[in-house]
């Protein structure tokens, strides 16, 4: 790898640039003996980059033009670090400074090096200015976003923005084919590993503090898999039988189609549907380790004639894509990446889905419709106008004591480090 710095100001300015994700720049990385800081430098900056961004603001003299576009990011880099990391500063100087270098930006080094070290000295009047602030750059938060957040949860928006800004818990779901969940944190207790349980799912335990996955014992026995307790929610709401044909509608990487079939073994069928072949593969490597067995397909879900074979469904698992507003403290880049007219046309595409795999669906059976988002028009505005517009369609009410119950629904917003993720549920019947 050349220098992490560098490689970090690019990747942030390609996702202003509207190309990838974090996720898909990183995976070109995973090799590297430097991963893990590529990593927390990726994740932070983008975390943090409204507010980074005031500082660069304030510290640059006149703006910088779009085609240098790197070294915006790499100011927001070396800041990030000062700021969060505990790296020397002068190892932060040093190699932000030199990462210029490798971007070809050979010029902007006297400016890099001015920057951060005027932050450094103005770092205290920086940061009272900072809480004087427009609400983006106080917030580290784009304004569209929050401003939806205030219109649809007025009393909550402040500590969804506040969770949403944190760091994600690491959250397993025991599998209650082979242990007990108490019997489980026992374990985890004998070899010094911090953890606690969920509050809501049975299957779930939240770790203290993140580890890499084959450090966690038993994981590769198929005894733990990784998953949000927000997901471990549905294979309940389902309402599962022995004897039932049921469909995973974009299902990779696979979490909730393995759940569902931890939860019922004797199922007739069970076949899982997603777009991309790299995301399917994802599901089959789940499906080996866990010793289970599914029907992958790998197809357009709205083209029914590329992967239905005309027999109908008794429960689908709609787990719609989504502007992931729900998820955004495990995927920062969401803040630099979504727009509104993005969740316009996501919401589009939902209702779409919906509607095709409505047709899919036994008389008398459910579908289960889930996202990852805390915003109405995917969630209960989503369901009030398939439902206005269908007419053997009825909402079963999902009777619990988490969330917040809504028209159509249930919303769980987004949890604290102990919380889970935010997710819409609704459930359906076709009648």
């Amino acid at each position: 790898m050349k220098n992490l710095r560098a490689v970090a100001a690019s990747i942030i300015a390609s996702l202003l640039n509207g190309n990838g994700s974090l996720s898909s720049h990183l995976s070109h990385h995973k090799s590297s003996s430097d991963y893990s800081l590529l990593q927390e430098i990726c994740f932070g900056s983008c975390r943090w980059f409204h507010e980074l961004s005031f500082f660069t603001d304030a510290l640059l003299e006149k703006p910088l033009k779009q085609k240098d576009m790197e070294i915006r990011c790499l100011l927001i880099v070396g800041l990030y670090q000062l700021r969060q990391l505990s790296i020397p500063q002068h190892a932060v100087l040093n190699e932000t400074v030199a990462a210029t270098h490798d971007l070809n930006k050979p010029w902007a080094k006297a400016l890099v090096n001015a920057i951060l070290r005027n932050y450094l000295r103005q770092q205290e009047e920086l940061e009272q200015a900072l809480l004087q602030a427009a609400g983006s750059s106080r917030l580290s938060f784009p304004d569209w976003m929050s401003e939806q957040f205030a219109t649809a949860w007025p009393e909550q928006w402040q500590e969804l923005i506040r969770n949403s800004n944190q760091r994600p818990p690491m959250t397993l779901r025991v599998n209650r084919n082979k242990t007990r969940r108490d019997d489980y944190l026992v374990k985890l207790e004998q070899q010094g590993i911090s953890a606690s349980p969920g509050k809501l799912a049975e299957s779930s335990i939240y770790l203290g503090k993140p580890m890499a996955v084959m450090d966690i014992p038993q994981f590769s026995e198929g005894v733990v898999s990784v998953q949000d307790e927000a997901s471990q929610l549905v294979p309940a709401l389902l309402h599962l039988e022995p004897g039932l044909r049921v469909l995973d509608a974009c299902a990779a990487p696979g979490g909730k189609t393995c759940h569902i079939l931890e939860s019922e073994h004797l199922l007739t069928e069970l076949v899982a549907v997603d777009l991309v072949s790299e995301r399917t593969d994802r599901i089959h490597e789940n499906l080996e380790r866990l010793q289970l067995a599914a029907q992958i397909i790998t197809a357009d879900i709205l083209n029914l004639d590329s992967w239905w074979d005309g027999k109908p469904f008794d429960r689908v698992l709609l787990d719609a894509p989504c502007s992931a507003t729900g998820v955004i403290r495990r995927h920062p880049d969401i803040k630099l990446l979504r727009s509104a007219d993005e969740v316009k046309r996501l919401a589009s595409l939902q209702q779409a889905i919906l509607l095709t795999l409505w047709s899919c669906l036994q008389p008398n059976g459910l579908l289960l419709y889930t996202t990852c988002s805390v915003l109405p028009v995917e969630n209960d505005l989503q369901i009030q106008r398939f439902l206005e517009t269908t007419d053997n369609a009825k909402y079963e009410g999902i009777t619990a004591d988490w969330g917040v119950e809504c028209r159509y629904g249930r919303q769980l917003l987004t949890g604290a480090q102990d919380g889970p993720d935010g997710f819409f549920y609704s459930l359906l019947r076709k009648t």
